[in-house]
């Protein structure tokens, strides 16, 4: 069966009660016991529920694992599978992960004795530099957020096989539509589902799955015993969602191609950040192991002082935090989304103050370069 295929019928696609093609929203609690210390398959929502059930088969399907799990957001999803170490132990990440992983780990999990080093992971000499005896995990972002770095996942995964770590892939940007992790190697896929998966701008999600059999029970232990899940609503309300990626990220791509070859021709345009460029430094891996380049576009003005008037003098894309909707966003990393991180940190891994992040939505591509146009005609006539 086909992916596109898989998205609307993949999991459990339909009611075994009663045959509709939409599982139902099972608003409930609790379930009734036949008999005392008998439960049923459900017998407390938090442990599950049929909604989230459905949702947790689907991406695992999707992705290839043998288990899927479904949380109350993707940094809930993250908590979970960085639940799964110990104090003492060490991570190895990418240097440009989404600002929300790295408070996460900084501030969380640092104190109770969790450490970790942050490299530029496209580097394997970096990966040797970091590790030690106590590495336990590699964990990538490709693309990353928000520089679209590509990471060779297969040889990624294949060198952290070699030293017995885990490798954790947040597949949020590319989606199992546009990349399959665990094929190439990975153990654990991560997905804020908030984002292309519901593609709507109306639910917060997170999943995760793995291939690994002993790791879906450790993290479904975890998942029950914190107990971040999804409700049904949501559950539902995501996997409705996912019946439409293929035709979206398709909507996505086309525009996001246009979009930031508008961008390389503008001359108030410093520097951009897309796969799809050829002389794009991660264009060839990306093109083996994607089936696409993806939606997001980031890009440097010539002159950074004028970010903020450049942002907030657009009409039809909309300035704020997350992605892949329907609609286009734009966002500003070092002041929203990561603005967690240290400034000098941010500088290092290349997340300047003049940094934009646009998530290039699926409008008529028309009214998005005449969109940006206008805001490039607002800076010039501030000259």
């Amino acid at each position: 069966m086909h992916l596109s295929t898989k998205l609307i019928h993949g999991g459990i696609s339909e009611d075994p009660l009663t045959g509709a093609v939409s599982v139902p929203i099972y608003q409930t609690s609790t379930y009734r016991q036949k008999k005392l210390g008998q439960p049923g398959e459900f017998e407390y929502s938090r442990s599950g529920n049929p909604t989230r059930l459905a949702l947790e088969e689907l991406i695992a399907e999707l992705e290839g694992g043998v288990k899927g799990f479904a949380f109350g957001s993707g940094i809930a999803a993250i908590h979970t599978i960085l639940s799964l170490f110990q104090p003492g132990d060490h991570l190895i990440l990418g240097d440009d992960v989404y600002g929300g992983t790295f408070r996460l780990l900084e501030k969380v999990f640092k104190p109770l004795g969790l450490s970790y080093t942050m490299v530029d992971s496209r580097e394997l000499s970096q990966l040797e530099g970091a590790l030690t005896d106590h590495t336990k995990a590699l964990y990538l972002e490709s693309p990353s957020n928000p520089l679209l770095k590509i990471i060779d996942l297969e040889k990624s995964a294949a060198w952290a096989k070699e030293h017995d770590l885990i490798t954790i892939v947040d597949n949020t940007f590319a989606t199992p539509y546009l990349q399959q992790p665990l094929a190439l190697g990975a153990d654990i896929v991560v997905h804020s589902g908030t984002k292309y998966l519901g593609g709507h701008s109306d639910l917060v999600a997170g999943l995760a799955t793995t291939n690994n059999q002993g790791l879906a029970e450790r993290i479904g232990f975890y998942q029950n015993s914190v107990g971040g899940v999804l409700g049904p609503q949501d559950s539902w309300l995501l996997q409705r969602g996912i019946k439409t990626l293929a035709v979206r990220m398709d909507a996505h791509q086309k525009n996001a191609e246009i979009i930031a070859n508008f961008l390389v021709n503008h001359s108030a345009v410093a520097k951009v950040y897309y796969p799809g460029l050829t002389d794009h430094p991660g264009h060839e891996i990306a093109a083996k192991q994607m089936c696409g380049f993806g939606g997001m576009v980031a890009f440097e003005l010539v002159d950074e002082s004028k970010v903020a008037n450049f942002v907030e003098s657009l009409e039809v894309i909309t300035l704020a935090e997350s992605l892949g909707g329907v609609e286009s966003l734009i966002e500003v990393p070092a002041v929203m989304t990561h603005a967690s991180i240290p400034k000098e940190k941010r500088e290092i891994s290349g997340i300047r103050d003049g940094l934009i992040r646009l998530s290039v939505g699926i409008e008529d591509i028309t009214d998005l370069q005449d969109d940006l146009e206008r805001a490039f005609s607002v800076l010039n006539e501030e000259r």
